[in-house]
């Protein structure tokens, strides 16, 4: 094998293990939406959702879509927001 060769194959490899742990950060997201929802709680705002999903799946991205790091940022932002959700009502109350 040449440099160029080893160098697709690496770039492939890395671009499939990013590909993965975004779709895992993106199952976590639906989740914990769905857990929060079933146990009547809060989920925050619905756009945080949508909008990370629509992020992730569409094509349209701040880096190009074989590099996931945007999108992971995306998703976790989405993650955390949702998870702070309970506990604002808490407060609320």
């Amino acid at each position: 094998m040449d440099a160029t060769t080893t160098l697709v194959t690496v770039a492939v490899v890395v671009a499939v293990a990013l590909f993965a742990v975004a779709a895992t950060v993106m199952v976590r997201l639906v989740r914990a939406r769905r857990g929060l929802r079933q146990a009547g709680l809060p989920t925050g705002p619905r756009w945080v959702f949508w909008g990370a999903v629509a992020y992730f799946v569409l094509p349209a991205d701040l880096l190009p879509d074989p590099v996931y790091l945007d999108d992971i940022g995306v998703l976790l932002l989405a993650l955390r927001s949702l998870r702070r959700a309970p506990d604002r009502a808490d407060l609320a109350n």
